[in-house]
């Protein structure tokens, strides 16, 4: 069997598992675990959970790490680029033949558990698995940076017993599985707090910070906060620059000017807490990284799909924001960034996520709007976000397209030179767009 072979079987099997449902709890990841002798107690993790920013944040201490000389692997959700790049060793996803090699030996014991009263696991549950026995048995990196999939407590993520963990914010999303209110959302979040572990968070909210000292109060960890342990202050940019500048200042150390190519004011918060999270390491773990490799790896940082301008001519920038606190830092940036331009907006979302909030955020900033479907099951259909935009800007602003591609194109085909386009929603929409892009929009140069 040729590698494409493989690969087409490998993505039949994980697509007749249960992709999009969503069943917490650890008992799957628990029994794979045991019969795959334990791999996950062979590596040193640090692992993140937030609403907002973790895969930034991951992408930040993965980069730096690097520079550093260490072996890192990284393991986040969802993916942008492709479904390998979801597991990297050292920058580099997994290659189709190790990912045939292993799911042959986690498939007989999936297949096993169908039968059982546990039930056959979910299809991150498998990709989960999938990544402890590729760090575990084929690469054995230094470090795994290890991104939680949903909420933190009974994610498939926890099945390890990380060095550091990390929680980024805590704002309303996955409010039908994790809870309706900040709290409940941060005390499922702090779920992944270990006993003795020291814990990282950029968290300022007071109703969500109570609940996440008392978890860590609990089992005797200790945690970092922003403007205690440490503080991160923006600079003002050079002119032209696309990124951020900033200084860091902690109980172990301080730096300054800080360069980074992401953009946005949350993302200097997002390299506070990474920042953050290598002093503890290197204090505690003797994970050293040396200034150079700090400001290196900042500025090698490139995360898919946060603010990511993919053309000049005509302006388009894809941003997976996909809940309310996402959307106000979209805004936030785009009106920084491009003050003055008219945002075109092409937009999908699940219908699970807060919607309407979203869209009374950003409508009002808004030249006109395409809504489209995103290629999942639980997609929000296009004419209801058209009368939520509608109550907010006028539906004779508004456009609704079944086929995202013709949304796309009729966005950009009647883009005028002040316009800026964004692309935004869903993480899963955009990966989509940013594929289609490379395939068909993008020319030379941009």
């Amino acid at each position: 069997m040729n590698p494409e072979q493989n690969i087409e079987k490998i993505q039949t099997w994980l697509g007749g598992l249960d992709k999009f449902s969503i069943r917490p709890g650890l008992e799957r990841m628990e029994y794979m675990m045991e019969r795959l002798n334990h791999p996950h107690r062979r590596l040193k993790f640090i692992h993140i959970a937030g609403t907002n920013g973790k895969g930034s944040t991951s992408a930040y201490l993965a980069a730096i790490l690097r520079e550093a000389g260490h072996d890192v692997g990284l393991f986040t959700s969802p993916y942008i680029e492709s479904f390998h790049s979801r597991i990297q060793n050292n920058g580099e996803p997994i290659s189709d033949e190790n990912l045939f090699l292993l799911q042959e030996k986690i498939r007989p014991i999936v297949e096993e558990m169908a039968d059982m009263e546990i039930g056959e696991p979910t299809e991150f549950e498998v990709v989960t698995a999938l990544a402890i026995l590729y760090f575990a048995t084929i690469v054995y990196p230094d470090i795994v940076v290890w991104e939680t999939g949903l909420g933190g407590r009974l994610d498939s993520t926890n099945i390890v017993h990380p060095i550091a963990t990390v929680i980024t914010n805590i704002g309303l999303d996955h409010m039908n599985i994790l809870g309706h209110d900040i709290p409940s959302i941060a005390r499922e979040k702090a779920g992944i707090i270990k006993s003795g572990v020291p814990l990282i968070t950029g968290e300022r909210k007071e109703e969500a910070l109570h609940v996440i000292l008392e978890v860590a109060r609990q089992k005797n960890a200790t945690v970092y906060r922003p403007d205690v342990e440490y503080e991160v202050n923006r600079r003002e940019k050079r002119p032209g620059m696309h990124g951020e500048m900033f200084d860091f200042k902690s109980i172990f150390g301080a730096l300054e000017a800080c360069e980074t190519p992401m953009a946005g004011k949350h993302q200097v918060e997002n390299a506070g807490i990474a920042l953050m999270t290598l002093q503890v390491l290197g204090k505690y773990f003797a994970l050293y990284t040396e200034e150079k490799h700090i400001r290196a790896g900042l500025l090698a940082t490139v995360w898919p799909g946060r603010f990511e301008k993919i053309s000049e001519a005509p302006i388009v920038v894809l941003d997976g924001a996909h809940n309310a606190d996402g959307i106000k830092a979209l805004r936030q940036t785009v009106e920084e960034f491009y003050p003055g331009k008219r945002i075109s907006l092409v937009f999908a979302v699940l219908a699970d996520k807060p919607y309407q909030e979203m869209i009374e955020i950003i409508a009002p900033v808004c030249k006109q709007v395409r809504v489209t479907k995103v290629d999942n099951p639980r997609s929000q259909s296009p004419d209801k976000l058209v009368s939520v935009f509608g109550a907010v800007i006028g539906e004779n602003r508004v456009h609704s397209y079944m086929d995202w591609r013709e949304a796309l194109h009729d966005t950009i085909h009647t883009a005028e030179s002040d316009d800026i386009i964004v692309v935004a929603g869903s993480l899963y929409f955009i990966s989509d767009v940013r594929k289609e892009w490379k395939e068909k929009y993008r020319k030379a140069g941009d």
